[in-house]
């Protein structure tokens, strides 16, 4: 079995981003959108990126961005991968995919339709609980069914939403995800990641992986 990968976002600061790294996450999520407030500038990005031990996948944060908008931050904090929130259309994130790793965002609200993923074939697809106002760190829970209903028409899943130690590991047996995508279960405030927090989630995500691995022996 392939090990779930584990994604902390809203990452604001270099010891935050250096303990993700070193307690088990490959993926360390910065937000770029100027409404949120984990918002941090990518040219400071860019000293904590430059620190990450290769290997490590640093995420952009956006937000309704253009392409061009999307690659001059991408270019000023020297990330690889983009992960597109609002209504970027498959045209653009096709384009976008030529440039860098791109993780397309669904919300589960009321228009949410599994198949949509499909419109985004290059893309990772990230399914998140829907909020009027805010994109991501919203500590609500997505819906578990719909995420796994997605699986069919994504070649990689990121499940997000209101993840923490407490429901991850029945999150994973319930949607099955490539990955995992944590931010408000992890904090002490908001954008300050709590280390006990995040490394007792990170056990949480890999003890859940090993007891599906034994049952599917």
């Amino acid at each position: 079995m392939t090990p779930i990968q584990i994604k902390i976002c809203g990452v604001t600061n270099a010891k935050d981003a250096r303990a993700c790294t070193e307690l088990g996450a490959s993926m360390v999520g910065f937000n770029f959108y100027p409404r949120s407030p984990r918002y941090i500038e990518p040219k400071a990005v860019r000293q904590i990126v430059d620190a990450l031990a290769p290997g490590i996948c640093a995420v952009g944060i956006f937000v309704d961005a253009r392409a061009r908008e999307i690659r001059k931050a991408a270019e000023l904090a020297a990330v690889r991968c983009v992960q597109l929130h609002g209504d970027t259309s498959p045209k653009t994130c096709s384009e976008l995919t030529r440039e860098f790793r791109v993780i397309r965002v669904f919300s589960t609200d009321a228009r949410f339709q599994p198949e949509n993923a499909a419109w985004f074939p290059d893309c990772d697809v990230l399914v998140d609980a829907y909020h009027p106002d805010l994109r991501g760190g919203t500590g609500q829970t997505c819906d578990w069914l719909a995420a796994r209903a997605t699986l069919p028409f994504t070649r990689f899943l990121i499940l997000s939403g209101g993840l923490n130690v407490q429901n991850v590991a029945r999150a994973i047996t319930a949607v099955m995800p490539h990955a995992v995508d944590v931010c408000s279960g992890v904090e002490s405030a908001t954008g300050v990641k709590d280390h006990r927090a995040l490394e007792d989630f990170i056990s949480a995500v890999q003890m859940a992986q090993r007891s599906m691995s034994v049952s599917s022996s």
